[in-house]
């Protein structure tokens, strides 16, 4: 893996995104974050939408070595965590109606499951597991997300409010925990 570097700054832009030469899906690497115990994900706010939490992730852009590398970047930009790569998860495909189908409800309610299928995915996840060595107070992005512990479980109920199965597909592939310890 590049040596990682502590920028100050996130990246920012699509200019530089690399995508998939076989779906055309846009490559992206992220981290399911946990603590030494395995019993807490660190998850953080949603850009688009503050009351959705999610796992730091983000795309892969042409000057990055490796999808471990983009995973560990944006890990950093986006929750601030600094830590080791104990795992790859593998790779997720986020197989959701495309974004059209988002603002026409009528337009997905009327497509049949052959038209909605035809779709490519709209991108391709590279998930590692990330063992959270220190959280720095000041990221890229602390001014626009915030991060938090979720258990398994309270993960789990929050990746379904945001409709991102792709994402708790990854958190199921982890060491977390799933055991509830409440």
């Amino acid at each position: 893996m590049a040596e990682f570097q502590k920028l100050p700054t996130a990246r920012v832009g699509r200019q530089n995104q690399v995508y998939s030469s076989i779906t055309g899906a846009r490559l992206v690497a992220g981290c399911v974050c946990l603590d030494s115990s395995k019993k807490h994900v660190l998850m953080i706010q949603s850009s688009a939408h503050k009351k959705k939490w999610v796992l730091p992730k983000g795309g892969v852009e042409k000057d990055e070595p490796d999808y471990e590398s983009t995973a560990v970047r944006e890990t950093w930009e986006e929750a601030g965590a600094i830590g080791e790569i104990v795992g790859r998860l593998g790779v997720i495909e986020d197989m959701r109606p495309p974004k059209e189908f988002n603002t026409d409800i009528k337009a997905f309610e009327a497509a049949t499951d052959a038209e909605v299928n035809k779709h490519p995915p709209r991108s391709e996840f590279h998930f590692f597991e990330m063992s959270v060595k220190s959280l720095e107070e000041e990221y890229p992005e602390s001014y626009k997300r915030t991060r938090k512990w979720f258990s398994f479980k309270e993960a789990k109920e929050q990746l379904i409010i945001a409709k991102r199965p792709e994402l708790l597909e990854a958190l199921t592939r982890s060491s977390i925990c799933q055991l509830d310890h409440s």
